[in-house]
């Protein structure tokens, strides 16, 4: 029997078939249905963003709480959504499995697994136990109909280890595993970019732009991206100006922090029941 979900997730599918896009990210309803307004034709969840809106450290949502606000954003929308899921939010690879079979149920149409073990102090898997964990994802996606685009995220770069050879050779296996895109965020330069796209192809790859780089989205599909995400880059854009007009206020008592802001009859016409 079809999901309800399958228009989105076959659309979603085809969006990773040729040419670029962006995939935005929001941190909320209304940020996702604002996102929509301006055309974007899929979105993608951000942890960092969506802790931060509960007052919490990127990383420290509870699993229940990540479900719900997969729930929460599939619903605010028609567009298909990729789900930022961490490492899978399990220790074994038999609990990645579990929980992407939870995640799905949400109605998402992607699912993002990172080889990530958020500790600092050690902060990557071991390659083969990354690509275990992989290859339950995908058996996870395969038995639910297989819909769901699977991605690969080798996190090296994101922590700071800016080997590239272990990166490439990371996202070779997970693409071997199963994940049909992938992911390696905090690679910037011209090189890297195009060293990835080619070790993976014909697989797509997804670029993640938080900051300033000096390519345009042009540039970007030239170089063979796929994808390009921002992760918590517009809700920390949208906390800069909070904490700036925030501050002004606390600071200097001033109010002129509010000359950027957005209108309220602006917000209420896109926001407002349709």
């Amino acid at each position: 029997m079809p999901s309800p979900f399958s228009a989105r997730r076959q659309a979603f599918r085809r969006l990773h078939d040729a040419g670029c896009f962006v995939i935005p990210n929001p941190w909320d309803v209304g940020s996702a249905r604002y996102l929509q307004s301006l055309g974007f034709q899929a979105l993608a969840t951000t942890s960092s963003g969506a802790a931060w809106s509960r007052g919490m450290a990127d990383g420290d949502m509870q699993f229940e709480g990540v479900l719900a606000h997969l729930r929460e954003l599939v619903a605010a929308t028609e567009l298909p959504l990729n789900a930022d899921f961490e490492d899978g939010f399990a220790d074994d690879a038999e609990g990645v499995a579990r929980n992407v079979r939870l995640a799905i149920e949400t109605g998402i149409a992607g699912v993002s697994i990172e080889d990530s073990t958020g500790d600092a102090a050690d902060p990557i898997r071991p390659l083969a136990a990354s690509v275990e964990r992989m290859r339950a994802a995908r058996k996870a996606v395969d038995d639910a109909g297989g819909e769901v685009l699977l991605v690969g995220r080798a996190e090296n770069f994101f922590w700071g280890r800016k080997d590239l050879d272990d990166t490439i050779r990371r996202l070779q296996a997970y693409a071997e595993a199963g994940a049909d895109c992938l992911y390696a965020p905090g690679i910037s330069t011209r090189e890297q970019i195009t060293a990835v796209v080619q070790a993976v192809a014909p697989k797509p790859v997804n670029l993640l732009v938080g900051s300033a780089l000096p390519f345009n989205l042009q540039e970007l599909a030239a170089m063979g991206v796929r994808r390009v995400s921002v992760g918590g880059a517009l809700a920390r854009s949208a906390w800069g100006g909070f904490m700036r007009s925030a501050r002004l206020i606390a600071e200097q008592g001033r109010f002129d922090g509010f000359a950027d802001a957005a209108s309220g009859a602006e917000l209420n016409r896109l926001l407002g029941a349709s």
